[in-house]
């Protein structure tokens, strides 16, 4: 898929970590992974015309995406700096695109649904206020599906897969390592990295493997250990699903808080 927009995994962060003086850790216990950010649309091929995330702080019982024109931002954090929640990022949303969505979802018997009103969540503007700081792309956004079947949501990246050929870049925001009793623990180190490299190598399999292996990922070293609950990986799923044939793979790793975290890219 040579003339498609990749699609990426990637890791958002602790909260509003970018905008704020950290002191839960190193002061720059996020700069390698701000300056990754603010460095992805330098990579792609052309510049995309929509943004669709899929971020993991919205679940809903079925595949839903934001079709407000306007979507405001949704502050899902606690416990930050009064600034932070203040933060602006305006990009205008896309009505289009999100009906596109819903036709793919539907033409592959998937059950949909669209909200007016939500905005855009901190998995969704964090991060990309890095890597499209003038808010120039339309963004949609797409919630996970209750349940959390990892299967599920690989045959949701599988309908969408045509979008990348349409301009939209698809981008799932979670972390490839979220237990937030595990972040500093001794043991956490060791469990996060064998659970990332066993993740890298499921990346780079061929599609079908690839798709088989995530589907068990629950059956990786230390995967639940990881994840006690997965939906801060589920976006992969659908990035990966999205991928088709393309090859996957580790494009950014770093260690913050005491465990590897990483980013992942197809196409």
């Amino acid at each position: 898929m040579s003339d498609a927009l990749p699609t990426l995994y990637l890791p958002h962060g602790g909260g509003p970590c970018f905008f704020m003086d950290w002191t839960m850790g190193p002061r720059e216990t996020w700069d390698r992974m701000g300056a990754w950010l603010g460095g992805i649309a330098a990579t792609l091929p052309a510049k995309p015309r929509a943004l669709l995330v899929i971020s993991a702080h919205w679940e809903q019982p079925v595949a839903t995406v934001t079709s407000a024109a306007q979507p405001p931002l949704v502050y899902d954090y606690s416990g930050f700096p009064p600034h932070t929640y203040e933060l602006t990022w305006p990009a205008a949303g896309d009505p289009v695109l999100a009906a596109r969505v819903r036709e793919l979802l539907s033409g592959a018997g998937i059950e949909s649904g669209e909200d007016t009103t939500r905005g855009l969540d901190h998995g969704t503007f964090v991060p990309l206020k890095l890597t499209f700081p003038d808010a120039e792309v339309p963004t949609v956004q797409l919630s996970l599906q209750q349940g959390l079947d990892p299967a599920a949501h690989l045959a949701i990246g599988r309908a969408l897969s045509p979008l990348r050929r349409e301009g939209v870049f698809i981008v799932g925001s979670g972390m490839s390592y979220h237990n937030m009793r595990g972040f500093g623990r001794d043991s956490s180190l060791a469990e996060s990295q064998r659970f990332d490299a066993w993740l890298a190598q499921a990346v780079a399999l061929p599609q079908a493997e690839r798709a088989d292996r995530l589907t068990q990922w629950q059956g990786g070293p230390a995967a639940r250990e990881c994840h006690p609950r997965e939906e801060h990986l589920l976006p992969l799923m659908v990035c990966a699903g999205a991928a088709g044939p393309d090859a996957g793979a580790r494009t950014f790793h770093d260690r913050v808080m005491g465990v590897e975290v990483s980013a992942h890219r197809f196409g």
